[in-house]
């Protein structure tokens, strides 16, 4: 059985942790807003549990903690605000700022000051940030100062995170000063984190766990719709993202839970919190992360999160293999796709309409037809909501995601 000795410190209970692995409670893109409420708190309230019950050390959160912009007085503020408050008292919590039409600049701010018994940091800008008995100390510049460093290495620290969270080329190039402003913006980020490696591998060397987090897109990753993101637009190669020599390096943006292996050391995606989508790949969950020097393992956890059925036809559709369906699709969301020519398209919709509405049926349908050349329609019919071939509702409007908010 391993020992773990924990110091309380007078200071509000505080810790230090004193063993070789720190376990980290890895979550990202929890994307809460009033359309993704219901999938966002039970699948993050479940992880929060679960990570409080693992006994993990510390919490991070890489980035889209919110989908958009939220009013002070909305009911998904209010419930995130809780589990980040809640999980601020059984251990310390990183935050890192994530696309800024997903959280506007300044929303984080304010979850530091939700803090019970253990800090919650908020990392907007460039920076490295120690970890020494429960408290984060950041860098005044993108990297530790020799002053600062030799401060962490004589003071100790349980890990030192290198933060990068979502920035524009020009703000980055700033900050590390890049001498050149046409520069691709993976090769600026590339710069970066190679001037941290450095800083590092010195903490390394001293015994210091290296923790890496940002938010953004590696080149060769997959999405949760099985598409490869490959181009020259895309903020991190992997090699780049290995030279930065972190133990662990925590990526959020990405829905899909994916991960690469170097010599010991990990980057890895945990995913969306939720399935927040229709045609999402692969469970959803959080990582527990245990990290030593020089090596770390990441263990997907997953999350309640919905099941979605997706269901095409060429032609028109057939009722009854969507009444076989339904028998085994019960509190499943379910998508419809059809394609059909001009001539079959008033005859899908005669069918349709003969399944009338269920006044006791939680969900409901919509269909939206449109047109791919000027003789062929491709049609959705969206089921939010437990699916039975006996409640149609027809629901005129756009395709509904699984937590029924609209999408285009």
């Amino acid at each position: 059985m391993r020992r773990i000795d924990i110091h309380w410190l007078p200071s509000g209970g505080l810790f230090h942790f004193q063993e070789a692995t720190l376990k980290i409670a890895h979550f990202s893109d929890l994307h809460y807003a009033p359309a993704n409420l219901e999938e966002a708190d039970r699948c993050f309230g479940f992880a929060t549990d679960q990570a409080v019950l693992a006994h993990a050390n510390v919490a991070v959160i890489s980035g889209d903690a919110t989908d958009h912009r939220l009013d002070a007085h909305a009911p998904s503020l209010n419930r995130l605000a809780r589990r980040i408050n809640g999980l601020s008292g059984s251990m310390p919590v990183l935050m890192l700022q994530g696309t800024f039409s997903h959280e506007p600049p300044g929303t984080l701010r304010n979850f530091e000051l939700m803090a019970t018994t253990h800090q919650i940091y908020v990392a907007e800008r460039v920076q490295q940030v120690s970890l020494h008995e429960g408290r984060f100390y950041a860098s005044s510049g993108p990297v530790f100062s020799e002053e600062e460093l030799r401060e962490v290495l004589v003071i100790g620290a349980d890990a030192v995170f290198t933060c990068l969270p979502t920035v524009n080329k020009g703000q980055l190039a700033a900050a590390v000063g890049a001498k050149e402003a046409g520069t691709g913006l993976e090769a600026v980020l590339g710069d970066y984190l190679a001037a941290a490696g450095r800083v590092n591998q010195r903490l390394r060397a001293a015994g210091i766990r290296t923790v890496g987090v940002s938010h953004g897109t590696v080149n060769g990753c997959t999405t949760e719709h099985g598409v490869t993101m490959a181009g020259f637009d895309h903020e991190f190669s992997l090699g780049s993202l290995f030279e930065a020599e972190c133990d662990a390096f925590m990526l959020g943006h990405i829905h899909k839970s994916q991960q690469w292996e170097r010599a010991g050391r990990v980057v890895a995606y945990p995913g969306s919190i939720g399935r927040f989508h229709y045609g999402e790949e692969g469970d959803k969950g959080f990582l527990m992360w245990d990290v030593q020097v020089g090596s770390a393992r990441a263990d997907l956890i997953v999350t309640p999160s919905r099941q979605t059925i997706c269901v095409d036809f060429d032609g028109p559709p057939d009722i009854q293999r969507l009444a076989e369906i339904a028998l085994d699709a019960t509190d499943k969301f379910v998508r419809i796709r059809w394609q059909v020519d001009e001539e079959h398209r008033q005859s899908v919709d005669r069918v349709l309409g003969t399944h009338k509405p269920c006044s006791d049926s939680p969900g409901f349908l919509s269909a939206i037809g449109t047109a791919v050349s000027p003789r062929l329609w491709t049609h959705r019919l969206v089921v939010a909501g437990p699916f039975s071939s006996s409640s149609f509702l027809l629901h005129p409007g756009g395709e509904r995601s699984p937590t029924g908010a609209h999408s285009a």
